[in-house]
């Protein structure tokens, strides 16, 4: 990604999980936003306006929700042999910031990312990754999960990336959504499908609902990450995770939700000046651009179709 960002993924084919890591140079500022009922997080207090750390000496988005969190001292333990982590008297200490999705009813619900996957998506994270779809993170993803899992479309890890001028902005997601994916004139992506394996219309279907529909699949979320080159603070890159969520609102229909735990990361490097309104428009445009090509990157598994194979039949 952006400069020295380093990113790896790690997964299990089979059992339909993985993780992806993101690490930064030092020096980088971070910032985070959670939106939605649902979401499943560590160390992103820190990531607030005021608080000691500027930002995190890594992020990790995994699958195996709340399971998943072990994951990170994996890269907790990759970071401290590495000699990096805040300065205390005690030694360095890694700030690993993380969050999960919930993908336990996809594949094999007893396979969760562990320590030794994130170790390996660590040993493994290198600059010039571009794989999307289903890898790392977004190899469990499904979205328009309103009727459950078995009439979900996949979902996965995307990527959108502008430079200019030396100036360079990349949106990571991986998308998991109760809603549906939709492109910028509204056109479902991916999401709830009928029996005819049309889709159906995430909304409709809530607003015709006098309730859930049996089976549905409560958990839920989207997770991005922003990294940009600009020079930013903490307010900055909080206003710039603000505006991923409104990318994920132009993208998923409907977006933070109660069963969803939305989480925009955002990892500044410093190392060019950027008008802030710029970055702004840029976050939440590529946010909404990553997600659609995780949907239209991604792979059947699992029993469920990918965007790809029902939009072209």
């Amino acid at each position: 990604m952006i400069g020295t960002i380093r990113v790896g993924h790690a997964c299990d084919g089979e059992a339909l999980t993985g993780c992806t890591v993101f690490l930064p140079p030092e020096g980088t500022v971070g910032a985070c936003e959670v939106r939605g009922g649902a979401p499943g997080t560590r160390e992103t207090e820190l990531l607030r306006p005021c608080f000691s750390v500027s930002g995190p000496n890594a992020v990790l988005l995994s699958g195996g929700s709340a399971f998943g969190l072990g994951a990170a001292s994996g890269v907790v333990r990759y970071l401290e042999e590495k000699g990096v982590g805040y300065p205390t008297p005690g030694g360095a200490v890694p700030i690993v910031s993380a969050a999960v999705i919930f993908d336990l009813d996809l594949g094999d619900g007893s396979v969760r990312p562990d320590a030794e996957m994130a170790y390996r998506a660590c040993t493994e994270a290198v600059v010039d990754e571009d794989r999307e779809g289903s890898v790392g993170v977004g190899m469990g993803a499904s979205v328009g999960n309103v009727a459950g899992r078995g009439m979900s479309t996949r979902g996965g890890f995307g990527m959108y990336r502008f430079h200019a001028d030396g100036f360079k902005l990349e949106v990571a997601a991986v998308v998991n959504s109760f809603g549906d994916v939709v492109d910028e004139a509204g056109r479902v992506l991916a999401g709830v499908r009928g029996s005819d394996s049309r889709y159906l219309g995430a909304e409709k279907m809530l607003c015709l609902a006098t309730g859930l529909a049996p089976g549905c699949a409560n958990a839920n979320t989207t997770l991005v990450v922003v990294a940009t080159n600009a020079s930013l603070c903490c307010d900055d890159g909080t206003r710039i995770a603000q505006q991923g969520h409104n990318g994920i609102a132009r993208a998923v229909r409907p977006s933070h939700t109660r069963y969803d735990g939305d989480t925009v990361f955002v990892l500044a490097t410093g190392e060019v000046e950027a008008p802030l309104d710029a970055v702004e428009v840029l976050a939440a445009m590529g946010t909404a651009e990553a997600i659609r090509s995780a949907v239209m990157h991604a792979e059947p598994a699992g029993g469920i179709p990918c965007a790809r194979d029902i939009l072209e039949t």
